[in-house]
C-alpha cells in the first residue's frame, strides 16, 4: 500500500496510535496541538510543529518573505484553535546549496516580523542542505489555562457550529498574509464555554467531517449561509483551504449572548452560523465535497 492509497489521517492513526504510557498526555495525535502537563503550574503545556514545503505550500519565485510569514504563522493558528498562548520557536531550514544567501535573509525577516506579532522568540533551530525543494519546519510552545483549554473533541449534539471571517479565494493571496485568530480565540474561551474548535486549514469538507469524528456526533450545516470570500463559489469555498479561519461549536444557550458581544468586539470580522452539531443516528451527514488531503491530492 502506498501513501496515496492511505491517505494523511488514516497514516497518522496507524503511526501515533499509542502513546507512551505514564506521561502527562492531556492530548496527542489527532487534534490542532499536543498538550501535556506542566509540572508545578495551573497551566497545560502546548507544542507544534509544522512545515511549509517548496511546490506545495509556496511556489517558486514566492516573495521569501511571505514564505517565512506563512511558515510562522501556520503553526499559530492550530495555537488559536486550543486557544492557547505561543511563546517559543524554533526553526528548521532545508534548502539547495544553491539557494541565494540574500532569499534565506528575507525568508528570516519574514520569520522575525510574524513571530513579533505575538511576541514569540525565536530562541533556535536547525538548517540542511537537501538535494531536494526548500522546506521550513516551525515548531512552536506556549501555554494555555487549564479552563481555557479546547479541543475537537468536546462537541456536543445541538451545539450551533461557527466560522469567522470569509471562506475561499485564498490561494489568490491571503494564504501567504493571513494573521492567526489568537486574540479572537482567546476572547471567546474567556468570555463562553467553547466546546469544541478547530482551524480551517485543509478546507470545510475536511475541517468539519474532522472536527464531527472526533466529538462523536454528525453535523448538518446550511450551505447557503457560508461566509463566501467575494467571487467565490459554494464549493470552492467549501474544498479550497487555506482559510485559517476559526470553526467551533458552542450551546444554542450561548448563541444570541456571542452574536451580540462578538459585533461590539470584532465589527470589522464576520461571525456566521453554519449548522449544528447532531447525533450520528439522527441523520446521515452531508457528504461535503473534500478539502486538502496530504499525499491524495493530484500531483
Amino acid at each position: 500500500m502506498k501513501l496515496g492509497d492511505l491517505g494523511e489521517d488514516r497514516l497518522l492513526e496507524q503511526l501515533l496510535a499509542r502513546p507512551l504510557s505514564g506521561k502527562a498526555i492531556v492530548m496527542g495525535s489527532g487534534d490542532d496541538c499536543a498538550v501535556v502537563e506542566a509540572q508545578d503550574c495551573g497551566e497545560l503545556l502546548v507544542l507544534k510543529t509544522d512545515c511549509v514545503v517548496e511546490g506545495v505550500h509556496f511556489l517558486r519565485g514566492t516573495n521569501a518573505f511571505d514564505v517565512g510569514w506563512k511558515a510562522m504563522m501556520r503553526p499559530l493558528s492550530d495555537f488559536a484553535a486550543t486557544s492557547a498562548v505561543p511563546q517559543f520557536a524554533l526553526i528548521t531550514l532545508m534548502a539547495p546549496k544553491q539557494t541565494e544567501v540574500t532569499w534565506v535573509k528575507k525568508l528570516y525577516l519574514g520569520l522575525r516580523r510574524a513571530a513579533e506579532r505575538f511576541e514569540i522568540s525565536i530562541v533556535g533551530g536547525e538548517t540542511s542542505s537537501t538535494p531536494g525543494s526548500i522546506a521550513i519546519s516551525t515548531s512552536v510552545v506556549g501555554f494555555v489555562e487549564r479552563e481555557r483549554w479546547v479541543s475537537r473533541r468536546g462537541g456536543k449534539a445541538g451545539d450551533d457550529l461557527f466560522v469567522t471571517g470569509r471562506l475561499g479565494g485564498a490561494l489568490k493571496q491571503k494564504h501567504l498574509c493571513f494573521i492567526p485568530r489568537i486574540a479572537e480565540s482567546r476572547w471567546l474561551t474567556k468570555n463562553f464555554s467553547i466546546h469544541a474548535m478547530m482551524d480551517l486549514s485543509d478546507g470545510l469538507g475536511t475541517d468539519l467531517p474532522r472536527l464531527a469524528r472526533a466529538s462523536n456526533v454528525a453535523f448538518k450545516i446550511h450551505v447557503e449561509k457560508l461566509p463566501l470570500a467575494r467571487g467565490v463559489k459554494i464549493n470552492n469555498a467549501i474544498s479550497e483551504g487555506e482559510d485559517y479561519e476559526l470553526l467551533f461549536a458552542i450551546s444554542q444557550r450561548q448563541r444570541k449572548g456571542l452574536q451580540k458581544e462578538w459585533k461590539r468586539k470584532f465589527p470589522k470580522l464576520p461571525l456566521t452560523q453554519i449548522g449544528s452539531l447532531v447525533p450520528q443516528s439522527a441523520i446521515r451527514t452531508l457528504q461535503l465535497r473534500r478539502g486538502y488531503v496530504h499525499f491524495q491530492q493530484p500531483s
